[in-house]
């Protein structure tokens, strides 16, 4: 599978931003993908997770109740909906399939 991010930018806090992994290879329905997040000088972790079909989810602590991962089979798509950002959000954010492939990353900056 071949991973592409994008919707990553500059945004105040208490804003919000949708990242976008489009996602080319095997049939999409196959896989279960995360979002990871590397902060600058920090080690990557996860974010939030889907199901291969979808019906559920998990989060890390520190984002519970304000973002949501969500996948569209319609276009081999998985988003990540981020409200209420904070500036300890800033990060690199990574598309990552079970298989272990990771996207180039897109980068997203909260100013405070």
């Amino acid at each position: 599978v071949r991973l592409v991010e994008s919707g990553g930018g500059v945004v105040q806090a208490g804003g919000s931003l949708i990242l976008t992994c489009v996602a080319s290879g095997r049939p999409f329905s196959d896989y279960v993908f995360n979002w990871d997040r590397q902060a600058p000088g920090k080690a990557r972790e996860l974010v939030a997770g889907i199901s291969s079909s979808g019906q559920s989810a998990d989060y890390a602590d520190s984002v519970k109740g304000r973002f949501t991962i969500s996948r569209d089979e319609t276009k081999n798509t998985v988003y990540l909906q981020k409200n209420n950002l904070k500036p300890e959000s800033t990060a690199v954010y990574y598309c990552v399939s079970d298989e272990g492939v990771v996207g180039q990353g897109t980068q997203v900056t909260v100013s405070s």
